[in-house]
C-alpha cells in the first residue's frame, strides 16, 4: 500500500509538473492582457478607418491617428483617476464613455472591415480605395447610430419583463405570488436620482408581494451615493423588501450599503432567510453575500448557503437571492427551487456577452440546472461604466410564481 501510494505521488508529481508548465505560461500571458487589450481596441479601428487603403490626405490621416493615440493614452488615465483612489466622477465619466465608444467602434471595424469589404469586392464595387472609404463611412455611421441608441437605452426607465415560473413544490396558497426583481442599479458618477425615483415608481405599479434587489447598488460608498439610492425607500411590497450584496459593494465599503438598505426599510439577507406565508403555505426566501465577500476581508462577510438555510424546513420550497449566476452550482447541490441573480447585465454592449459567458453559466433569462433548480438571471436595471446598452436592454422583472396545484385548480 505504501509503495503504491509513493508511486502515485511520484507520477502525480511528474504529471503535475507537466501540467503546471502550460498553466504557468497561460498565467504569465494573462498578465499582459490589460496592457495589450487597450492597444488593440484603439489600433484596430485606427488601421481600418485610416490606413487600410483609403489614401486620405496626409492632414486627415495624421489628425485621425492623433485622435486615436490621444484616446489610447487618455482612456486608461481617466479611468484610473475616476475608479482608483481619487474617485473623480468627471474623470470616470470620460473614461467610461471612451471605453464604451471604442468597444463599439472596434467591434464594427472588425465586422464591417471584413464582411462589407468582402461583399463589395465580390460585387465589383469601385476600386480598392473606393471600397476602403465605403467601409470607413459605414463603420462610423453604424457606430454613431448604435452609440446614440445605446445611450438612450441605458438612460431610460427599464421595460418590465413579465414571466410565470412554475415551482413544483410551491403550495397552492402561494400560487400567483408576485416577485419583482431589480438589480445592478449601479448609481455612480452620472447622477441618476430622478431615474432612480422613476424606477421605484414603476416597481410600485406592479403590486408586488416581494421585491428583491440582488446587489451592485452603486459604484461608490453609501455616503457618496445616498441621494441616488434614497428613492429605494419608497418601494412598496405587501410582504417584504429584501436585498443581498453584489461584488461592487465590496469595492465601496459594503457594510455601509447594508446599513443604508436597512435604514431604507429593506431586509439585508446576509446568509439568512425569512418566511413568506400565504393561504396556509410557506416559501423560504433566503439570501447570501456575494461570492467575493470573503476575500474582501470584512468580518462576517462571506457566501454561506448552509447558514442562510439554517433552521428552515427542508420540505419547503426555497427562493434564493445570490448576486452572481455562478452560485447556481451550490444552489443546485442544496436543492434550491429558484435562484435570482444579476451581475451579467446581459453583456450590456454586444458582443461582450460572449466574454461574460466564459465566467458565468447564464447571461440572461430563465434556465434549469439539475433536477429541480431554476435560475433567473436579470440583465440588470441600470448600467455599469459606459453609459450604453447595445442589444442588451435593461429590465425590471416581474416573476409570478405558479404552483402545480394552483394551476390545476384554475
Amino acid at each position: 500500500m505504501t509503495e503504491t501510494s509513493d508511486t502515485r505521488s511520484a507520477d502525480g508529481g511528474a504529471g503535475g509538473a507537466a501540467q503546471e508548465a502550460p498553466r504557468s505560461r497561460l498565467q504569465r500571458l494573462m498578465r499582459y492582457i490589460p496592457l495589450v487589450a487597450p492597444v488593440l481596441l484603439w489600433a484596430v479601428p485606427c488601421w481600418v478607418l485610416l490606413h487600410a487603403g483609403q489614401r486620405w490626405p496626409l492632414l486627415v490621416a495624421l489628425a485621425g491617428t492623433g485622435l486615436f493615440v490621444l484616446g489610447l493614452v487618455g482612456m486608461p488615465f481617466a479611468m484610473a483617476r475616476g475608479h482608483g483612489r481619487r474617485q473623480q466622477d468627471g474623470a470616470a465619466i470620460v473614461g467610461d464613455t471612451l471605453l464604451g465608444g471604442i468597444w463599439v467602434l472596434f467591434t464594427w471595424s472588425v465586422l464591417l472591415g471584413v464582411l462589407l469589404r468582402l461583399a463589395l469586392t465580390v460585387a465589383g464595387v469601385g476600386d480598392g480605395q473606393d471600397r476602403a472609404r465605403i467601409v470607413t463611412w459605414a463603420v462610423l455611421g453604424v457606430s454613431a447610430a448604435l452609440l446614440a441608441w445605446g445611450y438612450a437605452e441605458a438612460r431610460r426607465v427599464p421595460r418590465v419583463r413579465r414571466l410565470d415560473v412554475e415551482l413544483p413544490r410551491l403550495g397552492a396558497g402561494l400560487d400567483g405570488t408576485r416577485v419583482v426583481l431589480i438589480t445592478d442599479t449601479h448609481y455612480g458618477p452620472l447622477d441618476r436620482a430622478r431615474w432612480s425615483a422613476r424606477v421605484c415608481e414603476t416597481v410600485n405599479t406592479l403590486e408586488a408581494d416581494l421585491v428583491c434587489h440582488t446587489g451592485d447598488i452603486a459604484d461608490g460608498t453609501a455616503e457618496r451615493r445616498r441621494a441616488q439610492a434614497a428613492p429605494l425607500g419608497t418601494v412598496r411590497a405587501t410582504r417584504a423588501r429584501v436585498y443581498v450584496t453584489g461584488n461592487h459593494e465590496y469595492y465601496s465599503e459594503a457594510q455601509g450599503w447594508v446599513d443604508l438598505m436597512d435604514e431604507l426599510g429593506w431586509e439585508p439577507l446576509r446568509n439568512r432567510h425569512l418566511l413568506l406565508e400565504r393561504g396556509g403555505d410557506s416559501l423560504v426566501v433566503a439570501g447570501v453575500d456575494d461570492v467575493t465577500a470573503e476575500s474582501s476581508g470584512l468580518a462576517g462577510h462571506r457566501a454561506h448557503l448552509a447558514g442562510a438555510l439554517d433552521g428552515a424546513d427542508p420540505a419547503l420550497p426555497v427562493l434564493l437571492l445570490a448576486h452572481q449566476p455562478k452560485f447556481i452550482d451550490r444552489a443546485a447541490a442544496h436543492g434550491i427551487d429558484l435562484q435570482l441573480s444579476g451581475h451579467t447585465h446581459g453583456g450590456q454592449i454586444w458582443p461582450f456577452h460572449y466574454l461574460v459567458r466564459i465566467d458565468q453559466p447564464a447571461v440572461a433569462g430563465l434556465s434549469r440546472h439539475g433536477a429541480r433548480t431554476l435560475l433567473y438571471t436579470s440583465r440588470g436595471t441600470g448600467f455599469w461604466g459606459p453609459p450604453f446598452r447595445v442589444f442588451a436592454p435593461s429590465e425590471i422583472t416581474l416573476l409570478v410564481l405558479r404552483s402545480p396545484q394552483g394551476s390545476a385548480a384554475a
